[in-house]
């Protein structure tokens, strides 16, 4: 640590505010006892003297007034020369000059050596205006001409008697200020003197001061030093009791404490290595660069990588996000990423969530990635995902059913005593086969999930055969045209009808969906030695030869984009394949692409118990 310059440092700061504050208080003070003190000594000057021209102006009013008793003519001569001689005792060193001027504005007497001015007319502003009764005495100061200095000029009127308003004349006397200004200037000199007198004093004083501060200042300043060094054993040395004394015991306990807190640090930083080292999840921390200075080994794992490969390697790089994102915009994330590291062998997905390491000022000095291996959840889901799909789609074709007859119904149907009651009973079965299915679905989720309570029953598949495709003429579009081969002889299988029903549902739904328009669907039941095999054919866009076993698995869909588009979910086939396995059946199909495909399904059948049946 550079040490400070003189004038950078406090000590000097300390001295110069000191003296600063001395200055400005006397600077303050000076100039308002100056100004007070100056205009004290004019008024009492203007005071001194305006009494003594009052006693010159009363003398000269008593010489006019006897003047004007006697003949003017003989006497005015001689009242002229009493009046210079009554204003010549009464100039002084301070009056510069006097001037008598009577009711004509003609100066008849002047102390000047200059007597041109005596028989003359006068043009003083003051002098006219005092003539004329507007101003009873007037005073103003300005610069003489002749001498250089500062001058009072003052007129007062003189009147016919003391009981009369009449002006008569006027006394001008200009008075000299030069004594009250050198007045002035000595106190000026004064103050100046003590000004710096105050000023050294207090600089004196300030040093002194300052060296008490700053001495324990510098010292604490070295414990500091030693501190950022790790010594913990230096103390700071105690000059007193005051402030600094308290902030020199403060700053030696603060070292305990720091060193305390260090050791406690240092513990801490040691258990977290610890915990960091045995977690389940894994964890990188980088630094303000953005290069990994800490994994554990979880994430080492996850990402395959090895400890001594991570040398000066960027958290993008290492986590293959390079492309699109950035140390700074990974600072700013506030979302988690999801990363898929899935291999051939082995599926790999994780989540990685960050969060900057800020300093106490704010600054970002590093950032801390948690990586959670979210493989099984991202399955689990999946398959909620397209678990609710499929529920949709299965609860779509009865609701389709239900709103086609409702609507039936809405438009007249109602009044029909024999189509009505047909309608309304399909609606009830429709509904409560709806809300079976959705139990069936639930079960179905279930991956682990093989067997199925069946509730069989002997049922002429001919005619339910029928019903069902009936069903569906009513909801078809009119592009589709519907082909029966079957036969007209009852044919008695024992199944269960519901799931029949949703086998065949998903069949003939998914061959209307990819039926072009004018093509046709073929239904057809052929009657084998042990079984019975039902056949549904459509003339759509079939599926890829690679494809076609796949189309029973669950979740499975050749085209996603074609089948989300019209509804597909990828579980009808595969839960038509559980439901046909259950009833000890097989499920198959044929397919070729641009001419269409043929979906199989046998149930098991005995003509000897359709014998029975019929007796």
């Amino acid at each position: 640590m550079n040490k400070v310059s003189f004038f950078r440092s406090i000590h000097f700061k300390f001295v110069m505010v000191y003296v600063l504050l001395i200055m400005l208080a006397m600077q303050i003070i000076g100039i308002y006892f100056v100004k007070e003190l100056e205009t004290s000594l004019k008024e009492n000057f203007n005071a001194s003297l305006s009494k003594r021209v009052s006693l010159l102006v009363y003398n000269i009013e008593q010489e006019m007034t006897r003047n004007t008793n006697e003949d003017e003519d003989e006497d005015g001569e001689k009242a002229n020369d009493e009046i210079t001689t009554i204003i010549s005792d009464f100039e002084t060193d301070e009056i510069l000059e006097v001037r008598v001027i009577d009711s004509n504005k003609t100066v008849i007497a002047t102390s000047s050596i200059d007597q041109d001015i005596v028989g003359k007319k006068t043009t003083e502003a003051m002098v006219l205006r005092t003539l004329v009764g507007l101003e009873d005495s007037n005073s103003n100061y300005f610069i003489h001409q002749e001498t250089g200095q500062r001058v009072m000029v003052m007129t007062q009127p003189i009147k016919e008697n003391n009981f009369s308003d009449k002006t008569v004349g006027a006394v001008y006397i200009i008075a000299s200020v030069e004594e009250v200004f050198s007045q002035m200037q000595i106190i000026n000199r004064i103050f100046a003197t003590g000004t710096g007198l105050s000023l050294c004093i207090t600089a004196a004083l300030g040093i002194f001061l300052a060296r008490t501060i700053t001495r324990p200042m510098s010292d604490m300043r070295k414990q500091a030093i030693e501190l950022a060094k790790g010594n913990y054993s230096r103390k700071v040395k105690v000059y007193g009791e005051d402030e600094i004394g308290q902030l020199a015991v403060t700053f030696n306990d603060l070292t305990e404490k720091l060193e305390e807190a260090q050791a406690m640090t240092e513990g801490e930083k040691k258990k977290l290595a610890s915990v960091i080292a045995h977690m389940t999840d894994g964890v990188i921390a980088t630094n303000r660069n953005g290069k990994v200075i800490l994994i554990n080994n979880p994430a080492l794992d996850m990402l395959n990588v090895s400890r001594g490969t991570l040398k000066d390697v960027h958290i993008t790089e290492l986590l293959g996000i390079e492309d699109g994102n950035t140390f700074e915009s990974l600072i700013d994330e506030q979302e988690s990423l999801i990363l898929d590291f899935s291999t051939k062998e082995e599926p790999l997905i994780i989540r990685v969530s960050f969060s900057a390491i800020q300093k106490e000022s704010g600054k970002i000095d590093g950032l801390i990635a948690v990586l959670y291996d979210i493989t099984e959840q991202e399955r689990i889901e999946q398959e909620r995902r397209e678990f609710v799909a499929n529920v949709s789609h299965e609860l779509r074709t009865p609701l389709t059913t239900m709103r086609s007859y409702l609507e039936a119904l809405a438009d007249g149907a109602w009044r029909d005593n024999e189509i009505a009651p047909q309608f309304l009973n399909v609606t009830q079965t429709e509904t409560e086969r709806m809300i079976r299915l959705v139990n069936d679905l639930l079960q179905l989720s279930k991956l682990d999930r093989t067997e199925y309570k069946l509730n069989k029953d002997f049922i002429n598949f001919t005619d339910y055969f029928n019903k069902i495709i009936d069903r569906f003429e009513m909801t078809k579009s009119e592009h589709v045209s519907f082909v029966r081969n079957i036969p007209k002889d009852p044919l008695y299988v024992d199944m269960d009808t519901d799931k029949i029903t949703q086998v065949l549902d998903n069949i003939i739904s998914n061959a209307l969906k990819y039926s072009p328009e004018g093509g046709k669907v073929t239904f057809s039941i052929d009657v084998l030695p042990a079984e019975i095999q039902i056949r549904v054919q459509d003339e759509g866009v079939g599926i890829p030869k690679g494809s076609v076993n796949k189309i029973f698995d669950r979740f499975y869909r050749v085209d996603k984009a074609r089948t989300r588009k019209l509804g597909g979910t990828g579980l009808g086939l595969a839960i038509a394949k559980e439901m046909v396995l259950a009833h000890g059946g097989d499920i198959w199909a044929q397919s070729q692409e641009g001419k269409g495909t043929t979906v199989y399904f046998t149930l098991p059948y005995n003509p000897e118990q359709e014998d029975e049946w019929d007796e």
